[in-house]
């Protein structure tokens, strides 16, 4: 899980971003006080780096549950904070993004592919293929798994004449060859289809950058109808493999490194 935090639940709120993690053995214990959106300060829980290449926030550090970890309900802190900081297409498509990072993407649905059967770890599993355009008309190569790839079908299906809008939180950057892509992310990541969002809204209608020039951009206004292609090529799909690129690109430690790993109780 990603939290939002401040420096003290009794001072401004700085929106940052940290992720949490709670063992499985300690789920039953924590499960039924941890629901998205609600506020809490907790007492008692470790701190140490946060590695390897799914890392959903940006932070230096990650915070850990313990048996001992104590959450109480905080109204001090604004309620509509939903971290959800998108980034721009061509950031993810020129490679200035680390890749170990998983990104927040918002975009306008423009192809679609119909719904495959891949063989994954010999189980089937649904596979859909998309392309988002932003509001400079940068197109974005998305591949989406599971049960996403069935909702974006049936959201199609009741789409009508309007513009399909697609929120990916927590998604993966993918690297096939020289070609960058964005997928989700095992069971980690969200897609939200015309969501009900601010910046769903900012996004549709206007999005101006006040600089020297004072431009102002919008999705372009070209009535671009939603297209449906072919597949990519299944080469693509298993370049990208989530079991892949976990299990090549995770960074490995001994034994011995993880007991001298620095850990800090608070």
């Amino acid at each position: 899980m990603a939290i939002n935090f401040g420096v003290n639940p009794k001072c401004r709120c700085l929106g940052d971003k940290i992720h949490a993690t709670v063992k499985k053995e300690l789920v039953n214990q924590f499960d039924h006080l941890l629901e998205q959106g609600k506020t809490l300060t907790r007492t008692n829980f470790s701190v140490s780096h946060s590695l390897g290449s799914y890392r959903t926030t940006n932070h230096l550090y990650k915070l850990s549950f313990l048996a001992t970890t104590r959450l109480r309900s905080c109204a001090e802190l604004p309620g509509g904070l939903n971290g959800f900081t998108h980034v721009s297409f061509q950031e993810v498509l020129d490679g200035s993004l680390n890749p170990d990072f998983l990104i927040d993407v918002i975009g306008h649905v423009v192809e679609v592919s119909h719904v495959e059967m891949i063989s994954v770890n010999g189980k089937e599993t649904q596979k859909i293929s998309l392309e988002l355009r932003d509001t400079g008309d940068v197109r974005l190569p998305m591949v989406l798994w599971g049960k996403f790839a069935s909702d974006v079908t049936n959201a199609i299906q009741l789409l009508g004449e309007g513009r399909l809008i697609l929120v990916l939180r927590f998604g993966k950057i993918k690297v096939w060859k020289e070609d960058r892509s964005v997928a989700n992310a095992y069971n980690v990541s969200e897609v939200h289809l015309n969501p009900n969002m601010a910046e769903v809204e900012a996004f549709r209608h206007v999005r101006c950058i006040v600089s020297y020039f004072n431009v102002c951009y919008t999705l372009p206004n070209d009535d671009l109808g939603l297209a449906i292609v072919e597949s990519k090529p299944r080469a693509v799909a298993a370049g990208v493999s989530e079991k892949d690129d976990f299990f090549i690109h995770t960074p490995r430690k001994t034994i011995a490194e993880m007991i001298d790993c620095r850990q800090l109780d608070v």
